[in-house]
Formats: C-alpha cells, sequence, structure tokens
C-alpha cells in the first residue's frame, strides 16, 4: 500500500485494485494547473476510485473532481453532507455522510467522526490497514488573539471528537493531521493532544501549504509519542507504507 501527497490536505492511497482520493485541492504540480500525480497517474490507475471530501471549504474541496466522471464512469464519490448544505453540489452526484454515519461495500468501509470546524474526519479500514484522515479536525485556536475562554472552549471540544473517535479507534496505522504553523504559537498542540490519545504507528502532517519546514517540526514531538512521523519534502511524493 501507498501513500501519495498530493497538496496541503490532499492524498491518495494506493491499495491493491483500489484508489483512494481525498479532500483534493489542487495537483501536486506546482509549474502546469491541472497536471500532476492525479491526472497524470492516479485518473488512470486501473480499479475501483472513491473521491472522499471532508468540507466545503474550497481547501479541501474542488468541483473538479466532478468531471473526473467522464473519464471515470465508474467513480464513487463520499462527500461530507456540508458540500450538499452550501449548495456546491446537488443530491444526485454523490454519496453523503454526517458524523456517525459509515459507508461500507465489497472494496472499504469509512466512518464519518467529527471536526472542530465544518465537515468530517475520515476512519478508513483498507486491506487490513486503519487509516484517519482529520479534514479540519483539530485544536484551532490562535494564543495571540483568543480569549482565554475561547481557548478553553476549542480545547474541550476538540477532545471531545477525540474521545469519541478513541472509542472506536484507539489505535491506527496511519492519521494523516493538521500541522498548520498560520495559527501560531502552540499550533503543534492540537498534533501533540491527538498522539497522546491515539495510538498511532505513522503520522503524517497536512494542513501546511507550503510550508514544509512548519509541518515537519512536529517529527521529534511524534516519534516521543512513539509515531513513526513521515516527513513530505514535496508536492507529488509517494510513501511505501509497508517500508515503514
Amino acid at each position: 500500500m501507498k501513500l501519495d501527497y498530493i497538496y496541503h490536505s490532499g492524498f491518495a492511497i494506493e491499495a491493491d485494485g483500489v484508489t483512494v482520493i481525498i479532500d483534493y485541492y489542487k495537483d501536486s504540480s506546482e509549474e502546469v494547473s491541472g497536471k500532476g500525480i492525479v491526472h497524470d497517474y492516479l485518473l488512470k490507475r486501473p480499479g475501483i476510485l472513491y473521491v472522499l471530501c471532508s468540507h466545503f471549504h474550497p481547501d479541501h474541496f474542488n468541483r473538479e473532481v466532478l468531471s473526473w466522471k467522464a473519464l471515470r464512469p465508474d467513480i464513487r464519490y463520499l462527500f461530507s453532507k456540508d458540500i450538499l448544505k452550501h449548495r456546491r453540489t446537488s443530491a444526485d452526484e454523490a454519496t453523503y455522510l454526517s458524523k456517525g454515519d459509515i459507508y461500507e461495500d465489497e472494496h472499504i468501509r469509512i466512518q464519518a467522526f467529527g471536526s472542530t470546524d465544518v465537515g468530517i474526519s475520515f476512519l478508513i479500514d483498507l486491506q487490513g490497514k486503519r487509516l484517519f484522515h482529520a479534514g479540519d479536525l483539530n485544536n484551532w485556536h490562535w494564543s495571540e488573539e483568543s480569549t482565554p475562554q475561547e481557548i478553553c472552549k476549542a480545547e474541550g471540544d476538540f477532545l471531545a471528537e477525540v474521545r469519541t473517535l478513541k472509542q472506536i479507534a484507539p489505535v491506527m496505522d496511519v492519521a494523516m493531521f493538521p500541522v498548520d504553523s498560520r495559527i501560531g504559537k502552540g499550533y503543534m498542540r492540537g498534533a501533540e493532544q491527538f498522539a497522546e490519545q491515539i495510538k498511532i504507528a505513522i503520522f503524517v502532517p497536512m494542513h501546511f501549504g507550503e510550508d514544509y519546514q512548519g509541518g515537519n517540526a512536529f517529527c521529534q514531538l511524534a516519534k516521543e509519542r512513539g509515531c513513526c512521523f513521515l516527513n513530505i519534502t514535496k508536492r507529488g511524493e509517494s510513501f511505501e507504507l509497508t517500508n515503514l
């Protein structure tokens, strides 16, 4: 099984006969729009193709994904229900999930968990591996700007979601989780708390845009919490999960 980093919070999982693309925003090419690992390779990869979108924010959902059906008539879209609610799509364009919903077929099982922003996060069981994509689930607080009360509420809401997740998935093979320095001092606090509560074999940073240094800064803290850390250095980078 391979994990491909597309851009920002966009990833693809390559398994035997199955491809899963999550939170596509832009393809991996920095020079040419609409070029990169998705268009040049993943959309042509044989097997079943799933496209997951955690919420309607444009850095997680790009309506371009719906045009892929012309190339792949068998594509299966699994979107957060807020995408439909915000009229980014119509009811017949995807299967829509809310927190607590489960999608399962002969290839994959996906359970929707909560977020501390909008939309959902995804727990994916695929060919003996358990993977988690956080969407916008994080301890979002701006310590230099927020009041103590706002910080306390943000942390309480986040830890409540993590406790719910932990009841179902106390152990994960892979967790893709935001490490975004734009929120300022203490930006890794949510990632620390997540890794403290849930046993993660491989921690993958995301939601860092072009700030690779900021995303990868969590490496030592992840290792201190027993995680292998995926150090991402460029768009379109691929990782063999079996080698980690």
